[in-house]
């Protein structure tokens, strides 16, 4: 068996809208940007992750950025098989005496049956020998501790780049869900357009994920506000480049809509939900994941709308691959797992 072991890699990736995981051996070995740089003329990759995310809107045109994935799920297959081959030949080491590969690969609840294919067929063109799936709730809430198997209802709540997922989760299911394309994406997109339509600047999306990140707020009130932040871009009257100061308030007023419309699908699920679920989660509260759960003041947020306790994951942006990689050490006992004959 052991013998047999060494022929077998087996990884666990969180194929992300913004950012890929991949699990190794228990341990976090890959942790990029879901990104690759094209040479137009070839066709030919010529970065993956951290080095193509570098290039991402400074390219001429013989080079091209993509993100592989839209709203969860991929939309350019070819950009996303040399993203998940280029992110397992970073790995390294001896890989290439490995005959066996296994995969998890984690996916959004609101996935199609033809998305699912897609998934599949592009862990077989990296010489996957068996992948499963898993759905991004179920991975989140495994990776942050919760005892799915249990007769107990959990809500999780994962934000990530392309979609919110929010499911109940009790015996080994998910009992009741709701998928929405509003997330982190959403959230730059917004930014994007305030700038332009307060301020009179044109920014980028790397520079609106930056400001997210050091100002980003989801309440107009903090109990520590972040410092103002200084932001670079091209003046739309004159075209030259200038600066300007943002505050914490401003992002808060320019994510609102977004922000809102994560609040009525949590909502919305909680309406769905069996009333004995409803009565644990009453008990349990709300758990959230993802790096939208990193956003200052949105625990409080949904705290104050549904008046219900929230919890926010300790490591929010790899809570989602941990429980992949739970998964992947014990793909004969969770029947949550698809495998190829589900789809």
């Amino acid at each position: 068996m052991k013998l047999f072991n060494f022929f077998t890699q087996e990884v666990a990736i969180d194929l992300g809208t913004a950012n890929t995981l991949i699990i190794e051996d228990g341990n976090i070995v890959i942790d990029e940007p879901s990104i690759v740089a094209i040479n137009r003329r070839t066709g030919e990759t010529i970065a993956v992750g951290n080095k193509a995310m570098q290039m991402h809107e400074k390219t001429h045109e013989n080079i091209k950025t993509v993100r592989p994935l839209k709203d969860g799920v991929i939309a350019d297959f070819t950009a996303a098989e040399s993203m998940i081959e280029g992110m397992i030949k970073m790995i390294g080491s001896k890989k290439k005496f490995f005959t066996h590969m296994k995969m998890v690969i984690c996916i959004p609840s609101g996935i199609t049956e033809v998305e699912k294919r897609a998934v599949f067929e592009s862990a077989d063109h990296v010489d996957s020998k068996e992948t499963y799936l898993i759905y991004e709730p179920m991975a989140a809430a495994l990776g942050i501790g919760l005892d799915v198997e249990e007769p107990i209802g959990n809500m999780v709540i994962d934000i990530g780049g392309g979609t919110t997922e929010i499911a109940v989760i009790a015996l080994s299911g998910i009992v009741c869900d709701q998928s929405i394309r509003t997330a982190g994406d959403e959230f730059t997109e917004d930014i994007m357009d305030y700038m332009k339509r307060q301020h009179n600047i044109l920014i980028g999306e790397r520079t609106a994920e930056q400001i997210k990140i050091n100002v980003g707020s989801a309440l107009i009130d903090l109990e520590t506000p972040p410092e103002d932040y200084a932001v670079n871009g091209r003046d739309l009257m004159t075209g030259i480049p200038m600066q300007i100061v943002i505050h914490y308030k401003e992002i808060a007023e320019a994510l609102d809509k977004s922000i809102s419309k994560i609040e009525e699908a949590i909502l919305k699920a909680l309406e769905m939900t069996p009333p004995e679920l409803a009565s644990d989660i009453y008990k349990t509260g709300l758990y959230l994941t993802g790096g939208g759960a990193l956003l200052r003041g949105l625990d409080k947020r949904i705290a104050y709308k549904t008046k219900l306790k929230v919890h926010v994951a300790d490591d929010p942006l790899k809570a989602v691959v941990r429980g992949t990689g739970i998964a992947l050490k014990n793909t004969d006992r969770f029947s949550f797992l698809i495998d190829r004959n589900s789809v």
